[in-house]
């Protein structure tokens, strides 16, 4: 089924429900949201837009990013949403490698790909195209598409290399959609999701399952992340939801605690995306209280691969809560999750391996890049490249990606687990660890520091919490981490450093 018939269904019954706002005002009902996306598709079909070909959305955070998408899933093609952040030369190579031929761009951004010599049709949502795309005699109804056909086009952040793009079809949108309900939260018609990280992103992602009950969908005037507009802002609506990345989370709990902002209006927070440390998720709930859910996924198997309950996040009863915590949660329910060998044998609970998962929530595959498709998919399982070990109750931790796991002298060292102890300090505000080449050991420890805390202080601290071996051989103090657009740090730009430093 086409997912974007959500919409069509919830104006032909709820029209007058309030569906987009900027910031605090509305400018759509769920009638108004359905009819502009139907202009759209008739315009895009109009001007020779096909059943399966792509259609890219270059945009901050605005009500336009939902009609258009919308707009594109009506017409029957698939949609490719490109992160605002990027640089035009990215966003142009995403555009040709997914064969897009035509981009809908916010104003400003048009002159990034325009400078990039872009040979797909750009139209700006303050041009005179988008204005004859909304006036366009609308279509009758979503076409209609199959299960396995292409509806989101998603290229992965590319730490390394060239992004891949990830065909998401309309069954996993729907499986990780219906999943939301049954693993992560509930949501009604009298809430609203907020926008405060990229819809081209996980935040974009849970934006079907609001449709599908009729809540509003806010975007910030902002476009993007600032702390004291979304606290106005949920403190206005009421009732809000909202993705963050880990890193998202942390600053929120530091501004409310420097302003004296309680939350007030947030119902849930889910977050993913990146490590979030222990302490900062105790931190997080000691200020804002039993509003937090974690989920785990990938580009690969979107938001869909485990969640952890909002009632494991705040309990503090159980005698494992704080590995609990630690960890990711538990296998949502359209998919099945294991730890397997580099064999892509399954091992015992309690064994650490790569994390493996299968279902209908995960990619078909790679667009245009079978050979990458066959390194990823084996045997039907999704082969993530993240390791991590479960229990015997189902739940997750993640150690790292394998590429990032140091072997110093013989042994493994994941470098979250020694990132976790060296934030137990009051004076690292961040840390990332990472192997430097050693003659005698094979690898060894170093710990990238944001904060002032001395050699003396932390070796102190992972004497007291790890093994010797494990301890950072160095410690380099920095202003801050390299991080991508989505906010994870760039390990490969840390290793570089190291190389070039000798």
């Amino acid at each position: 089924m086409n997912i974007g018939l959500w919409l069509a269904r919830r104006a032909a019954v709820d029209g007058a429900r309030p569906a987009l706002f900027l910031g605090q005002e509305q400018v759509a009902d769920y009638a108004a949201f359905h009819d502009s996306a139907a202009r759209v598709a008739a315009w895009l079909i109009g001007g020779g837009i096909k059943p399966g070909d792509r259609v890219a959305i270059f945009m901050k955070n605005c009500p336009d990013y939902l009609i258009t998408l919308y707009g594109i899933w009506y017409a029957g093609a698939a949609a490719v949403p490109i992160n605002a952040k990027l640089h035009g030369r990215e966003a142009a190579y995403v555009l040709s490698d997914s064969g897009a031929g035509l981009v809908f761009t916010s104003t400003g951004l048009d002159a990034a790909l325009t400078e990039a010599a872009v040979e797909a049709e750009i139209v700006d949502l303050s041009s005179d195209a988008y204005a004859a795309a909304l006036a366009a005699d609308p279509v009758s109804a979503p076409l209609r598409r199959a299960p396995q056909d292409l509806a989101w086009l998603f290229y992965t952040s590319g730490t390394t290399g060239r992004p891949k793009g990830v065909m998401i079809t309309h069954r996993m949108l729907v499986a990780v959609s219906l999943a939301y309900f049954s693993d992560v939260d509930q949501a009604t018609g009298e809430d609203q999701i907020l926008y405060a990280a990229p819809m081209s992103h996980g935040a974009g992602l849970y934006n079907m399952l609001h449709v599908l009950v009729g809540a509003a969908h806010v975007c910030p005037t902002s476009g993007g992340f600032d702390e004291a507009e979304i606290f106005d802002l949920v403190e206005h609506f009421g009732s809000v939801q909202m993705f963050a990345a880990p890193t998202m989370v942390t600053r929120m709990t530091a501004v409310a605690r420097q302003t004296g902002r309680t939350g007030r209006g947030l119902r849930t927070v889910v977050y993913a995306g990146g490590p979030m440390y222990l302490a900062d998720i105790i931190d997080a709930v000691d200020h804002f209280g039993p509003i937090f859910v974690q989920i785990y996924g990938q580009g690969e198997c979107p938001m869909g691969i485990t969640a952890l309950s909002r009632h494991d996040v705040i309990d503090r009863s159980h005698p494992d809560w704080r590995s609990r915590l630690a960890s990711v949660g538990r296998a949502q329910s359209p998919v099945e999750v294991q730890i397997g060998s580099p064999e892509g044998e399954i091992l015992p609970p309690g064994t650490s391996g790569e994390i493996m998962v299968r279902g209908d929530a995960v990619m078909p595959g790679y667009w245009n890049n079978p050979k990458a498709s066959a390194e990823t998919l084996k045997d039907g399982w999704l082969m993530t490249g993240d390791m991590g070990v479960m229990d015997v109750e189902g739940y997750l931790t993640l150690q790292d990606r394998s590429k990032d796991m140091i072997i110093t002298g013989g042994s493994n060292v994941y470098p979250r687990e020694v990132e976790e102890v060296l934030l137990m300090h009051p004076r690292v505000q961040e840390v990332s660890v990472v192997g430097r080449k050693h003659a005698d050991w094979g690898e060894e420890v170093v710990a990238f520091v944001v904060g002032d805390a001395s050699r003396q202080e932390l070796d102190a601290l992972c004497n007291d919490q790890i093994a010797r071996f494990k301890r950072p051989k160095a410690y380099i103090q920095v202003p801050d981490l390299p991080k991508n657009n989505y906010g994870k740090v760039l390990k490969t730009e840390l290793r570089k450093r190291l190389t070039q430093e000798g």
